[in-house]
């Protein structure tokens, strides 16, 4: 099975561990991070949304009118537009990255930040809004002709797009999150969804929920999952720990003087109790161990109130990539990375760690279609193919 990897396309160069040197949106640092993110073996970047920052979708066509390979993938909350605006939108910056677009839908886990753009919608109603904002723009993208809509939360009439996506039939949609109602909105749309690094065992058991949520709403297929990490890489077990460390400290450090830990919120610290599900887990794991399997370290999620994709895997690159290998194994074909030191750590995750899980995924592929080979009757020697020895 391939395996794919995904960074973070950050319009500036601010994280939990370091306040950012120059403006929310610095050009010149969005185009360099996307550019070593293609220039060490990623295959997409995530461009991120958040109530005051800067929008993903402009940022995501200056890079891809900028790059030649990487693909983007942008994040998309329903509540910021009408579906038939966002459709246009997406087709467009897939025609400008030559289709290498991809849209990751956001439901939208916090109350408070929703309400920062007019969202007053529940949870659950946020979610049904969302499964049929994706339908929405699923037909959008695929149809010709005009169509009517009529629907819980969207009206419209006599729609035609005159905007289509390079990708045939569409681009892929992702979607992610931890609660029943998710799984069900996800299990029922996604191309891809996503979670949160969470244990093996843990993982497991949200893969399978998904795959019956997939069936239940009467799909053949199952969606492709993407899990997220924070890798903390250094040459040897006793300087990633070391690392780690020091990492968890300056968070820790930051949070006691008032600084944002979370990105891609304008800015402003999130609530110490989270409201969606996804936090909760992270939070709940966290305080029942430090330290998971083979790599999995959560005091980063501790640290930030289970902010988002936080949990990290710490150790050597042969270290980090074994862990991955281990998630792969599990049916995850997509890795989500991103360090603390946005660029220094892209460059590293890419050049030490992409390469030997890429390797093992290609040796444990062949050694599979050798197998499956040799013990198919149908299966042809190739000397009878060519005629050779009679």
């Amino acid at each position: 099975m391939p395996v794919e990897f995904l960074g973070i396309a950050a319009t500036n160069d601010g994280s939990e561990t370091t306040a950012r040197s120059g403006a929310s949106f610095d050009k010149e640092y969005t185009l360099r991070l996307a550019r070593a993110h293609e220039d060490h073996g990623w295959d997409r970047v995530l461009f991120a949304y958040g109530s005051g920052s800067p929008d993903p979708a402009p940022a995501a066509a200056y890079v891809a009118a900028r790059l030649d390979r990487l693909g983007i993938l942008l994040a998309h909350r329903p509540n910021v537009s009408y579906p038939t605006f966002a459709a246009k939108t997406f087709a467009t910056l897939d025609r400008i990255s030559e289709g290498r677009l991809a849209v990751h839908f956001i439901t939208g886990g916090n109350d408070h930040e929703q309400g920062r753009e007019g969202d007053t919608l529940t949870k659950d109603e946020r979610y049904a809004r969302t499964r049929e904002y994706i339908r929405i723009v699923k037909k959008i993208w695929t149809t010709h002709e005009p169509f009517d809509h009529e629907g819980e939360h969207y009206r419209f009439h006599d729609f035609v797009s005159d905007v289509f996506p390079v990708q045939q039939p569409r681009p892929d949609v992702s979607f992610g999150g931890s609660s029943p109602a998710a799984y069900a909105a996800g299990g029922a749309e996604a191309d891809v969804y996503c979670l949160w690094g969470e244990p093996l065992a843990e993982t497991a058991l949200q893969i399978e929920a998904v795959k019956a949520a997939a069936a239940a709403a009467g799909r053949t297929d199952v969606p492709r999952i993407q899990v997220a990490f924070r890798p903390i890489i250094a040459p040897t077990e006793e300087l990633a720990w070391e690392k780690a460390h020091r990492t968890v400290a300056t968070i820790r450090q930051r949070r006691r003087a008032g600084g944002p830990v979370r990105r891609h919120q304008g800015g402003v610290t999130e609530a110490a109790a989270p409201e969606n599900t996804g936090s909760q887990r992270l939070i709940a794991i966290a305080e029942a161990g430090e330290r998971y399997d083979r790599a999995l370290w959560t005091p980063t999620a501790a640290a930030t109130g289970g902010a988002g994709n936080s949990n990290a895997l710490v150790g050597t690159p042969e270290t980090v990539a074994r862990a991955l290998l281990d998630y792969h194994d599990l049916g995850v074909d997509i890795l989500s990375a991103r360090g603390y030191d946005l660029l220094d750590d892209a460059v590293d995750f890419g050049r030490y760690v992409i390469p030997l899980v890429r390797e093992e995924v290609a040796k444990r592929d062949a050694a599979r279609a050798a197998a499956r080979a040799a013990t198919d009757p149908t299966t042809v020697p190739q000397e009878r193919l060519t005629g050779v020895g009679g």
